[in-house]
């Protein structure tokens, strides 16, 4: 077996293993790897080899492997919220009366009931329009969302 042979296995190897890690790590050694058996190719020893793969792997892990990332990858400040916390943002309709004064008031959101306080204190009528702004235990904090002008 050639060294060519090697290093595609290799490479091959670390590309299928990049399937079951994170972070686009394994496959900038595996384009090294591919890159170096582009060499091999051509019998210029091993240590040549071993050079380009080191030169290889450190291009695509500066210059491709950003760019993966970038477009496969979320980061934790970009992670979809899940649970309670999705529905930050989400409209409902207050069923029950808003009023803090009284600690009375319920919005139906997303076909459930939930407790709901006023972020500003306002009272907000049955019927109206509102927006989570945050969750607290299984308290929603809503604003209301201001009726458009007919004209």
């Amino acid at each position: 077996m050639e060294h060519w042979h090697i290093w595609v296995i290799i490479g091959v190897a670390l590309l299928i293993a990049e399937i079951f890690t994170p972070g686009f790590v394994l496959a900038c050694f595996g384009v090294g790897c591919l890159v170096a058996a582009l060499f091999a190719a051509f019998d210029l020893g091993l240590t040549v080899e071993v050079i380009i793969f080191c030169i290889a792997s450190v291009v695509a892990f500066f210059a491709v492997r950003p760019l993966f990332v970038k477009r496969f990858y979320r980061s934790d400040n970009d992670a979809a919220r899940t649970n309670v916390d999705a529905l930050v943002g989400k409209q409902g309709m207050v069923a029950e009366r808003i009023d803090p004064s009284q600690n009375v008031g319920r919005i139906n959101l997303g076909g459930d009931s939930w407790k709901a306080i006023s972020e500003d204190g306002a009272v907000i009528e049955r019927g109206e329009k509102v927006e989570v702004t945050r969750v607290e235990g299984t308290k929603l904090y809503v604003k209301e969302i201001p009726k458009k002008k007919e004209g």
